[in-house]
Protein backbone atom coordinates (compact mmCIF):
# COMPACT_ATOMS: atom_id res chain seq x y z
CA UNK A 1 0.00 0.00 0.00
CA UNK A 2 1.50 3.51 -0.70
CA UNK A 3 2.50 5.79 1.71
CA UNK A 4 -0.87 8.40 0.79
CA UNK A 5 -2.94 5.54 1.09
CA UNK A 6 -2.30 4.73 4.68
CA UNK A 7 -1.43 7.89 5.72
CA UNK A 8 -5.75 9.00 4.48
CA UNK A 9 -6.71 5.75 6.61
CA UNK A 10 -4.94 6.50 9.58
CA UNK A 11 -5.87 10.60 9.72
CA UNK A 12 -9.45 9.11 9.35
CA UNK A 13 -9.24 6.65 11.77
CA UNK A 14 -8.17 9.47 14.46
CA UNK A 15 -10.80 11.64 13.35
CA UNK A 16 -13.05 11.37 16.45
CA UNK A 17 -16.44 12.66 14.96
CA UNK A 18 -16.00 9.54 13.03
CA UNK A 19 -16.52 6.04 13.08
CA UNK A 20 -16.15 2.94 11.28
CA UNK A 21 -19.16 3.03 9.77
CA UNK A 22 -19.40 6.94 8.69
CA UNK A 23 -15.57 5.91 7.25
CA UNK A 24 -16.79 3.19 5.54
CA UNK A 25 -19.70 5.76 4.08
CA UNK A 26 -17.16 8.53 3.39
CA UNK A 27 -14.96 6.29 1.67
CA UNK A 28 -17.86 5.03 -0.43
CA UNK A 29 -19.03 8.20 -1.36
CA UNK A 30 -16.15 9.85 -2.10
CA UNK A 31 -15.07 6.49 -3.86
CA UNK A 32 -11.31 6.28 -2.58
CA UNK A 33 -9.93 6.93 1.16
CA UNK A 34 -7.16 9.27 -0.52
CA UNK A 35 -9.79 11.65 -1.95
CA UNK A 36 -11.54 12.02 1.28
CA UNK A 37 -9.41 14.56 2.45
CA UNK A 38 -8.92 16.58 -1.16
CA UNK A 39 -12.30 17.51 -1.44
CA UNK A 40 -13.82 20.38 -0.66
CA UNK A 41 -15.74 20.56 2.98
CA UNK A 42 -19.19 21.83 0.97
CA UNK A 43 -18.64 19.05 -1.43
CA UNK A 44 -18.29 16.43 1.70
CA UNK A 45 -21.22 18.13 3.61
CA UNK A 46 -23.63 16.99 1.05
CA UNK A 47 -22.99 13.62 2.39
CA UNK A 48 -25.66 12.75 4.36
CA UNK A 49 -24.11 12.60 7.62
CA UNK A 50 -20.92 14.46 7.46
CA UNK A 51 -22.46 17.87 9.20
CA UNK A 52 -19.48 20.49 10.15
CA UNK A 53 -18.66 19.16 13.35
CA UNK A 54 -17.39 15.78 11.71
CA UNK A 55 -15.93 18.21 8.98
CA UNK A 56 -14.20 19.87 11.45
CA UNK A 57 -12.54 16.54 13.23
CA UNK A 58 -11.76 15.19 9.61
CA UNK A 59 -9.51 18.64 8.80
CA UNK A 60 -7.88 18.99 12.40
CA UNK A 61 -4.46 19.78 11.90
CA UNK A 62 -3.33 17.87 15.14
CA UNK A 63 -5.16 14.56 13.70
CA UNK A 64 -2.79 14.70 10.21
CA UNK A 65 0.29 15.10 12.25
CA UNK A 66 -0.30 12.74 14.59
CA UNK A 67 -1.41 10.58 12.10
CA UNK A 68 2.20 11.48 10.46
CA UNK A 69 4.02 10.10 13.25
CA UNK A 70 1.44 6.60 13.30
CA UNK A 71 3.03 6.15 9.73
CA UNK A 72 6.31 6.56 10.53
CA UNK A 73 6.13 3.92 13.59
CA UNK A 74 4.54 1.73 11.55
CA UNK A 75 7.45 2.07 8.79
CA UNK A 76 9.97 1.72 11.31
CA UNK A 77 8.56 -1.30 13.18
CA UNK A 78 7.51 -3.19 10.16
CA UNK A 79 3.99 -3.09 11.92
CA UNK A 80 1.79 -5.80 9.16
CA UNK A 81 -1.98 -4.30 8.62
CA UNK A 82 -5.07 -5.03 6.97
CA UNK A 83 -7.23 -2.41 5.23
CA UNK A 84 -11.31 -3.57 5.37
CA UNK A 85 -11.27 -3.46 1.67
CA UNK A 86 -8.36 -5.86 0.68
CA UNK A 87 -7.94 -9.40 0.67
CA UNK A 88 -6.15 -9.95 3.59
CA UNK A 89 -8.70 -8.50 5.83
CA UNK A 90 -10.44 -11.24 7.59
CA UNK A 91 -13.19 -12.27 6.00
CA UNK A 92 -15.67 -12.55 8.97
CA UNK A 93 -15.12 -9.33 10.07
CA UNK A 94 -15.58 -7.48 6.50
CA UNK A 95 -18.89 -8.61 7.07
CA UNK A 96 -19.40 -6.66 10.06
CA UNK A 97 -20.68 -3.38 9.26
CA UNK A 98 -18.74 -1.73 12.26
CA UNK A 99 -15.50 -3.20 11.96
CA UNK A 100 -12.41 -1.32 12.24
CA UNK A 101 -11.19 0.13 8.44
CA UNK A 102 -7.64 -1.19 9.45
CA UNK A 103 -6.20 -3.89 11.80
CA UNK A 104 -2.94 -3.88 12.75
CA UNK A 105 -1.33 -7.35 13.04
CA UNK A 106 1.78 -9.02 14.34
CA UNK A 107 2.97 -12.95 14.31
CA UNK A 108 2.00 -15.83 12.08
CA UNK A 109 -1.68 -15.32 11.58
CA UNK A 110 -3.21 -17.56 8.55
CA UNK A 111 -6.88 -17.46 8.01
CA UNK A 112 -7.15 -19.85 5.40
CA UNK A 113 -8.74 -22.18 7.50
CA UNK A 114 -12.54 -21.31 8.41
CA UNK A 115 -13.22 -23.11 11.19
CA UNK A 116 -12.83 -19.95 13.41
CA UNK A 117 -14.02 -19.75 16.46
CA UNK A 118 -14.21 -16.97 20.14
CA UNK A 119 -13.84 -18.91 23.30
CA UNK A 120 -14.28 -15.80 26.14
CA UNK A 121 -15.74 -15.98 29.49
CA UNK A 122 -15.10 -14.30 33.02
CA UNK A 123 -11.25 -13.56 34.37
CA UNK A 124 -12.30 -15.48 37.49
CA UNK A 125 -12.51 -18.99 35.94
CA UNK A 126 -13.25 -21.48 37.95
CA UNK A 127 -11.73 -25.39 37.98
CA UNK A 128 -14.97 -26.30 36.14
CA UNK A 129 -14.42 -24.03 33.71
CA UNK A 130 -10.77 -24.72 33.13
CA UNK A 131 -11.16 -28.06 32.67
CA UNK A 132 -14.17 -27.51 30.09
CA UNK A 133 -12.22 -25.09 28.14
CA UNK A 134 -9.26 -27.63 28.11
CA UNK A 135 -11.45 -30.68 27.14
CA UNK A 136 -13.18 -28.59 24.20
CA UNK A 137 -10.10 -27.36 22.46
CA UNK A 138 -8.52 -30.89 22.91
CA UNK A 139 -11.41 -32.36 20.80
CA UNK A 140 -11.93 -30.07 18.25
CA UNK A 141 -8.24 -30.37 17.54
CA UNK A 142 -8.97 -33.04 14.69
CA UNK A 143 -10.42 -30.13 13.20
CA UNK A 144 -7.80 -28.00 13.19
CA UNK A 145 -10.10 -24.53 14.44
CA UNK A 146 -8.67 -21.64 14.60
CA UNK A 147 -8.81 -20.30 18.86
CA UNK A 148 -9.51 -16.46 18.76
CA UNK A 149 -9.57 -14.55 22.49
CA UNK A 150 -8.64 -11.66 23.63
CA UNK A 151 -5.62 -12.42 25.81
CA UNK A 152 -6.61 -11.25 29.38
CA UNK A 153 -7.05 -13.42 32.47
CA UNK A 154 -9.23 -16.21 33.18
CA UNK A 155 -10.98 -17.99 30.01
CA UNK A 156 -9.11 -15.77 27.56
CA UNK A 157 -5.64 -17.12 28.12
CA UNK A 158 -7.20 -20.66 29.15
CA UNK A 159 -8.00 -20.78 25.87
CA UNK A 160 -4.58 -19.10 24.16
CA UNK A 161 -2.60 -21.63 26.12
CA UNK A 162 -5.18 -24.95 25.18
CA UNK A 163 -4.55 -24.01 21.56
CA UNK A 164 -1.38 -24.08 21.67
CA UNK A 165 -0.77 -26.77 23.98
CA UNK A 166 -2.98 -28.83 20.83
CA UNK A 167 -0.65 -27.15 18.25
CA UNK A 168 -4.01 -24.84 16.75
CA UNK A 169 -3.26 -21.65 15.30
CA UNK A 170 -4.46 -18.86 18.43
CA UNK A 171 -5.44 -15.60 18.00
CA UNK A 172 -5.26 -12.47 20.37
CA UNK A 173 -7.62 -9.95 19.84
CA UNK A 174 -5.71 -6.71 22.25
CA UNK A 175 -7.32 -3.83 23.68
CA UNK A 176 -4.11 -1.39 23.19
CA UNK A 177 -1.42 -1.04 20.84
CA UNK A 178 1.60 -2.75 20.11
CA UNK A 179 3.69 -0.64 22.58
CA UNK A 180 2.55 -2.29 25.73
CA UNK A 181 1.11 -5.53 26.98
CA UNK A 182 -2.24 -6.01 28.93
CA UNK A 183 -2.33 -7.75 31.54
CA UNK A 184 1.80 -7.39 32.13
CA UNK A 185 1.80 -10.75 33.56
CA UNK A 186 0.76 -12.47 30.20
CA UNK A 187 4.58 -11.04 28.59
CA UNK A 188 5.78 -14.42 29.08
CA UNK A 189 2.94 -15.73 26.33
CA UNK A 190 3.85 -13.46 23.75
CA UNK A 191 6.26 -15.14 22.06
CA UNK A 192 4.30 -18.89 22.19
CA UNK A 193 0.76 -16.42 20.58
CA UNK A 194 3.02 -15.15 17.87
CA UNK A 195 4.72 -18.74 17.06
CA UNK A 196 1.18 -19.98 16.91
CA UNK A 197 -1.14 -17.09 15.51
CA UNK A 198 -0.34 -13.77 16.67
CA UNK A 199 -2.53 -10.78 17.34
CA UNK A 200 -4.54 -8.11 16.03
CA UNK A 201 -5.52 -4.64 17.34
CA UNK A 202 -7.57 -1.86 15.63
CA UNK A 203 -5.37 0.67 18.12
CA UNK A 204 -2.54 2.95 17.65
CA UNK A 205 1.09 2.01 18.75
CA UNK A 206 0.71 3.99 22.21
CA UNK A 207 -2.89 3.56 23.39
CA UNK A 208 -3.62 2.52 26.53
CA UNK A 209 -5.98 -0.47 27.48
CA UNK A 210 -8.85 1.84 28.47
CA UNK A 211 -11.97 0.23 29.86
CA UNK A 212 -13.99 1.40 26.53
CA UNK A 213 -10.89 -0.04 24.51
CA UNK A 214 -12.11 -3.69 25.87
CA UNK A 215 -15.76 -2.95 24.58
CA UNK A 216 -14.41 -2.23 21.12
CA UNK A 217 -12.36 -5.05 21.14
CA UNK A 218 -15.37 -7.48 21.80
CA UNK A 219 -16.67 -6.40 18.19
CA UNK A 220 -13.77 -8.18 16.49
CA UNK A 221 -13.68 -11.07 18.80
CA UNK A 222 -17.11 -11.62 17.98
CA UNK A 223 -16.74 -10.91 14.15
CA UNK A 224 -14.09 -12.73 13.26
CA UNK A 225 -15.09 -15.98 14.23
CA UNK A 226 -17.77 -18.42 12.89
CA UNK A 227 -18.77 -18.89 16.61
CA UNK A 228 -18.61 -17.31 20.01
CA UNK A 229 -18.64 -19.43 23.07
CA UNK A 230 -18.95 -18.43 26.63
CA UNK A 231 -17.10 -20.70 28.82
CA UNK A 232 -18.36 -18.93 32.58
CA UNK A 233 -19.96 -15.51 33.08
CA UNK A 234 -21.65 -13.94 35.78
CA UNK A 235 -25.24 -12.00 35.70
CA UNK A 236 -23.25 -9.42 33.98
CA UNK A 237 -19.90 -8.88 31.69
CA UNK A 238 -18.42 -8.18 29.33
CA UNK A 239 -18.25 -12.17 27.61
CA UNK A 240 -22.11 -11.20 27.51
CA UNK A 241 -21.66 -8.12 25.53
CA UNK A 242 -19.18 -9.94 23.21
CA UNK A 243 -22.43 -13.05 22.80
CA UNK A 244 -24.84 -9.83 22.04
CA UNK A 245 -22.25 -8.34 19.50
CA UNK A 246 -22.04 -11.93 17.85
CA UNK A 247 -25.61 -12.95 17.99
CA UNK A 248 -26.43 -9.02 16.30
CA UNK A 249 -23.80 -10.47 13.67
CA UNK A 250 -26.19 -13.24 13.54
CA UNK A 251 -23.68 -15.71 14.41
CA UNK A 252 -23.82 -18.77 16.67
CA UNK A 253 -23.35 -18.33 20.19
CA UNK A 254 -22.82 -21.45 22.94
CA UNK A 255 -22.55 -21.65 26.54
CA UNK A 256 -21.68 -23.97 28.88
CA UNK A 257 -24.60 -24.57 31.71
CA UNK A 258 -23.60 -24.65 35.23
CA UNK A 259 -25.65 -24.85 38.56
CA UNK A 260 -27.72 -22.09 39.75
CA UNK A 261 -25.92 -21.71 42.63
CA UNK A 262 -22.57 -20.80 41.17
CA UNK A 263 -22.01 -16.92 40.65
CA UNK A 264 -19.96 -17.69 37.36
CA UNK A 265 -22.51 -19.81 35.71
CA UNK A 266 -25.73 -17.27 35.99
CA UNK A 267 -24.21 -15.40 32.42
CA UNK A 268 -24.57 -18.81 30.56
CA UNK A 269 -27.52 -19.94 32.00
CA UNK A 270 -29.33 -16.96 31.40
CA UNK A 271 -28.09 -16.90 27.68
CA UNK A 272 -29.44 -20.61 27.47
CA UNK A 273 -32.97 -19.70 29.17
CA UNK A 274 -33.41 -16.42 27.00
CA UNK A 275 -32.56 -18.36 23.64
CA UNK A 276 -29.33 -16.35 23.20
CA UNK A 277 -27.09 -19.40 23.47
CA UNK A 278 -26.98 -23.01 21.86
CA UNK A 279 -26.44 -25.54 25.10
CA UNK A 280 -22.84 -26.44 24.84
CA UNK A 281 -22.10 -29.82 27.14
CA UNK A 282 -19.11 -31.42 24.43
CA UNK A 283 -17.62 -30.46 21.39
CA UNK A 284 -19.76 -32.42 19.01
CA UNK A 285 -22.74 -29.81 19.77
CA UNK A 286 -19.63 -27.59 18.34
CA UNK A 287 -19.04 -29.78 14.98
CA UNK A 288 -22.72 -30.64 14.74
CA UNK A 289 -23.96 -26.96 14.93
CA UNK A 290 -21.24 -25.81 12.78
CA UNK A 291 -21.17 -28.77 10.25
CA UNK A 292 -17.66 -29.01 10.33
CA UNK A 293 -18.66 -32.92 9.73
CA UNK A 294 -20.03 -32.22 6.37
CA UNK A 295 -17.06 -32.66 3.86
CA UNK A 296 -17.81 -29.87 1.09
CA UNK A 297 -17.38 -31.61 -2.49
CA UNK A 298 -16.75 -28.99 -5.43
CA UNK A 299 -19.98 -27.84 -7.00
CA UNK A 300 -19.68 -27.94 -10.68
CA UNK A 301 -19.79 -24.50 -12.40
CA UNK A 302 -23.74 -23.62 -13.49
CA UNK A 303 -24.35 -22.86 -16.70
CA UNK A 304 -25.68 -19.05 -16.55
CA UNK A 305 -29.23 -19.00 -16.58
CA UNK A 306 -29.58 -15.40 -17.66
CA UNK A 307 -27.94 -15.02 -21.04
CA UNK A 308 -29.15 -10.89 -20.94
CA UNK A 309 -27.67 -9.35 -17.42
CA UNK A 310 -27.07 -5.35 -18.07
CA UNK A 311 -23.54 -4.64 -17.72
CA UNK A 312 -23.40 -3.83 -14.13
CA UNK A 313 -25.56 -6.89 -13.44
CA UNK A 314 -22.70 -8.83 -14.52
CA UNK A 315 -19.92 -6.98 -12.27
CA UNK A 316 -21.99 -7.45 -9.42
CA UNK A 317 -22.87 -11.31 -10.22
CA UNK A 318 -18.63 -11.66 -10.77
CA UNK A 319 -17.82 -10.03 -7.76
CA UNK A 320 -20.16 -11.63 -5.74
CA UNK A 321 -19.08 -14.91 -7.12
CA UNK A 322 -15.08 -14.32 -6.46
CA UNK A 323 -15.74 -12.78 -2.76
CA UNK A 324 -18.86 -14.43 -1.85
CA UNK A 325 -21.27 -12.73 0.98
CA UNK A 326 -20.81 -8.79 1.17
CA UNK A 327 -21.93 -5.92 2.29
CA UNK A 328 -24.00 -3.40 0.18
CA UNK A 329 -21.54 -0.61 0.45
CA UNK A 330 -18.60 -3.12 -0.42
CA UNK A 331 -20.42 -4.27 -3.25
CA UNK A 332 -21.33 -0.26 -4.42
CA UNK A 333 -17.43 0.73 -3.70
CA UNK A 334 -15.85 -2.39 -5.53
CA UNK A 335 -18.64 -2.34 -8.30
CA UNK A 336 -18.26 1.39 -9.02
CA UNK A 337 -21.86 1.82 -8.52
CA UNK A 338 -23.91 4.50 -6.75
CA UNK A 339 -26.01 3.02 -3.68
CA UNK A 340 -28.70 4.81 -4.77
CA UNK A 341 -28.66 2.97 -8.40
CA UNK A 342 -27.16 -0.22 -6.68
CA UNK A 343 -30.34 -0.71 -4.62
CA UNK A 344 -32.75 -1.19 -7.63
CA UNK A 345 -30.11 -3.36 -9.32
CA UNK A 346 -30.01 -6.08 -6.67
CA UNK A 347 -33.58 -6.02 -6.16
CA UNK A 348 -33.56 -7.07 -10.13
CA UNK A 349 -31.33 -9.39 -9.68
CA UNK A 350 -33.06 -11.01 -6.57
CA UNK A 351 -36.50 -11.22 -8.79
CA UNK A 352 -34.23 -13.11 -11.48
CA UNK A 353 -33.49 -15.40 -8.61
CA UNK A 354 -29.54 -14.21 -8.59
CA UNK A 355 -28.91 -13.46 -5.34
CA UNK A 356 -30.65 -13.35 -1.81
CA UNK A 357 -30.53 -10.41 0.59
CA UNK A 358 -29.71 -11.33 4.11
CA UNK A 359 -29.74 -9.42 6.90
CA UNK A 360 -27.66 -6.11 7.82
CA UNK A 361 -27.88 -5.21 4.44
CA UNK A 362 -25.54 -7.97 3.10
CA UNK A 363 -25.73 -10.23 -0.47
CA UNK A 364 -24.64 -13.60 -1.95
CA UNK A 365 -25.22 -15.46 -4.81
CA UNK A 366 -28.04 -18.46 -5.35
Amino acid sequence: MKEEKLLAILRLQKSKAVGDILAKKLIVSVGDVTEIFKEKPTTLAKINGIGSHVIKHLFDAENAKLATQELAYIRKNKIQYSYFLEDDYPVNLQNCIDSPILLFKDGNINLKNKNIISIVGTRNLSSYGRDFCNNLVQELATYNPIIVSGFAYGADICAHKAAIKNNLQTIAVLAHGFEQIYPKVHKKYIHQVNENGGFFTEFWSEEQPLRENFLKRNRIVAGISKATIIIESAEKGGSLVTADIANSYNRDVFAVPGRTTDVYSKGCNNLIKNNKAHLLTNAKDIVKMLNWDIVEKSKPIQKQLFLNLTENEQKIHDFLHEKGTQFLDVISLECNIPVFQLSSILLQMEMKGLLKPLPGKMFELM
